[in-house]
């Protein structure tokens, strides 16, 4: 709509407004009270008239002149927030719900370089002085559809932002994506913006910047609050579907930075302790108990990028890396580790498995290289009884499922155990010392196919055809009969 007839089309309220107050004050019409008319007519046309006054006034940023107004609103928003907007387009300016400018593209500048491109500027403004454009003032930003593209030497691009003053000013951000880049400008992550809100509280004294996010397909809300005086960050991240709470404190007074985080998870806390020095990030993370229930330690180098992450735990549930919706899955399904640049590296030991107690001493060796992830030379033993290597390993993500392709060789170490447990007839339990084979696993639908098995050191057909015509699914896997049924099977066709 254009503003012309925007402003005839007013006019027309304004006209039926009149015509309804009249109609309402002459059906009331007698000649015993016609002062009484005269003087609420008088009423009626001055209210009439404010009303007019006040719609003008309203009206009146659409008569400004186009370079006018944009220069004070760019210098508006450099005093206020230190952003460098460049408007690429035509101010609009509506004064309903309330006096604002609307630009449809527009960017903002940083050292030189265009840090981000934004689909809807929202420009609120103050009622008072609309009749002058130099004494405009802004009251609220919101900004729509944009996209921010940040690298190491502006990652601190939305904190630094909580520096400036908020105290009549709030700033939005809606709907947009951050674009994080390495530094051969690759895309390591999109964080994607659902609302960022940058407010002054009045009961903390301080700016404040409250958020809803999404990154790895994996809703979290975030708070911020820059202490300032003391050079501290605070921080509180919430991600609800996993029940995990992080509030983190974030010294940047000396030259290397250093912080806390509190983890509560399930009702379980935990410390991280870390230091940043550069492109160096190192930190440990523990329970709070003081028999430590885990230890994990690690380093983060940005340039170039390589990472190295060592742990020790009583226990570890396997699910939260491996599992259908686990981290793991999600960061394969993003492409992020396809970059030739990335050299990642994870070694944990864990005395159990979560929910599996015939499997122990877990030693998970992974590494990401060259855009590949395998955990060749990870073990674990059963029972006792057997240690199984991984060799050869790749995992991937096909179809929106996550495989794991490789080889394995299994060692025995007490066979008299393994066929007691099994119940295997005494005519079947040959001496096996050694057991390899390649196996591929889907970890959604927990099922897993064998091929090429040799038996120390020997190719056996009958056990291979036998392979063949059996499907493994965890829920048949977890079934002791039927574990036991296949198995004894197996080591009949091996026996001959």
């Amino acid at each position: 709509m254009t503003k012309s007839n925007s402003f005839f089309k007013n006019l027309k309220n304004i006209n039926k407004f009149i015509n309804s107050l009249l109609e309402q004050n002459l059906n009331k019409l007698k000649f015993d009270n016609l002062k009484n008319v005269a003087s609420n007519n008088k009423i009626i046309l001055t209210f009439v008239a404010l009303f007019i006054l006040f719609f003008s006034y309203l009206l009146a940023p659409s008569f400004y002149k186009q370079e006018d107004i944009s220069k004070e609103l760019k210098k508006e928003l450099l005093n206020k927030f230190n952003l460098d907007f460049t408007f690429t387009q035509k101010l609009n300016y509506n004064f309903f719900p309330r006096p604002h400018f609307v630009n449809k593209k527009s960017y903002i500048i940083k050292n030189q370089k265009k840090i981000s491109e934004i689909g809807k500027l929202k420009i609120y403004v103050s009622l008072d002085n609309l009749f002058s454009t130099k004494n405009i003032s802004i009251n609220e930003v919101i900004m729509e559809n944009a996209n921010f593209e940040l690298n190491t030497k502006n990652s601190d691009f939305f904190i630094k932002l909580l520096d400036h003053n908020f105290l009549k000013t709030n700033l939005n951000i809606k709907n947009s994506n951050i674009f994080f880049r390495d530094s051969e400008n690759e895309i390591l992550f999109i964080n994607i913006i659902k609302n960022f809100k940058y407010y002054y509280d009045p009961n903390e004294l301080k700016n404040i910047l409250v958020a809803k996010n999404e990154i790895f397909n994996t809703p979290f809300s975030l708070k911020v609050i820059n202490h300032k005086d003391e050079k501290k960050i605070f921080t509180k991240l919430d991600i609800d579907f996993a029940k995990l709470q992080i509030e983190n404190i974030f010294n940047y007074k000396d030259d290397v930075k250093s912080g806390s985080a509190a983890l509560l998870f399930n009702k379980d806390k935990s410390l991280i302790n870390y230091k940043i020095d550069k492109n160096l990030f190192e930190f440990n993370y523990s329970n709070e108990l003081e028999n430590k229930k885990f230890m994990y330690k690690g380093i983060f180098n940005f340039k170039p990028f390589y990472s190295i992450l060592e742990g020790d735990a009583q226990e570890i549930n396997a699910s939260y890396l491996f599992g259908t919706n686990a981290i793991i899955a999600e960061l394969l399904k993003t492409e992020i580790f396809n970059s030739k640049n990335l050299d990642f590296k994870l070694d944990i030991n864990a005395n159990k498995i979560k929910n599996n107690r015939n499997f122990i001493n877990l030693f998970l060796k992974s590494k990401i290289r060259e855009g590949l992830i395998d955990i060749d030379d990870t073990q674990i033993e059963w029972k006792n009884n057997s240690i199984i290597k991984l060799t050869d390993t790749l995992i991937f993500v096909k179809d929106g499922k996550l495989f794991l392709d490789g080889k394995s060789q299994i060692n025995i170490k007490n066979d008299k155990n393994i066929y007691k447990f099994l119940l295997t007839p005494k005519n079947f339990r040959k001496k096996i010392k050694i057991i390899d084979l390649r196996f591929s696993y889907e970890f959604g639908e927990k099922v897993i196919i064998l091929n090429d098995i040799i038996i120390d050191g020997k190719y056996n057909q009958k056990v291979n055809e036998k392979l063949n015509n059996i499907y493994f699914r965890g829920s048949n896997m977890q079934n002791k009969i039927f574990f036991k049924n296949m198995m004894n099977d197996l080591l009949k066709a091996y026996a001959g």
